[in-house]
């Protein structure tokens, strides 16, 4: 049931729940994988040699959620760390062979969902959805830059 009525903040806090829990249900418990978990593979898979201030930039989650989801994977053999050239200090991840694999086996899945999820916007519906959510995260990660916070 939707309440047209509900606060914008509401809404969005429901779709994405209504979005993730089948996450959990169909691949989560099934892979032994959370969804930050998730998150960080996906990126990875992309963008190998990630620094994990950079995966928190990326997905939005704050730096020890990132850590958890960091060592959730290296304790399960699907991340890969090396030290970054320019800056010691500092790591670079990538995802393992057994990350990559299972990687592979979960993103088919993760297409179906999200074809599933837009069917029934149009493409000129779903382009200003995009937009707005584009928009939207670039407001917010400015105004956490200004406040000094990663975004």
């Amino acid at each position: 049931m939707n309440s047209p009525d509900a606060p914008l903040f509401s809404k969005l806090v429901r779709l994405m729940n209504l979005t993730v829990r089948p996450f959990h249900d169909q691949v989560g418990r099934q892979h032994q994988l959370t969804l930050n978990e998730w998150r960080v593979m996906a990126l990875l898979a992309v963008q190998p040699g990630l620094s994990a201030a950079r995966l928190s930039e990326l997905t939005g989650l704050d730096k020890m959620s990132i850590s958890r989801a960091l060592a959730g994977l290296t304790a399960q053999d699907r991340l890969l760390r090396s030290p970054d050239p320019q800056d010691q200090r500092r790591q670079c991840l990538q995802l393992s062979p057994q990350g990559l694999a299972l990687h592979q086996q979960i993103q088919p899945l993760a297409n179906e969902r999200e074809a599933e999820l837009f069917r029934g916007l149009n493409p000129a519906r779903r382009m200003r959805l995009e937009k707005s959510l584009d928009d939207l995260i670039e407001v917010l990660s400015q105004e956490q830059a200004l406040r000094g916070r990663p975004h």
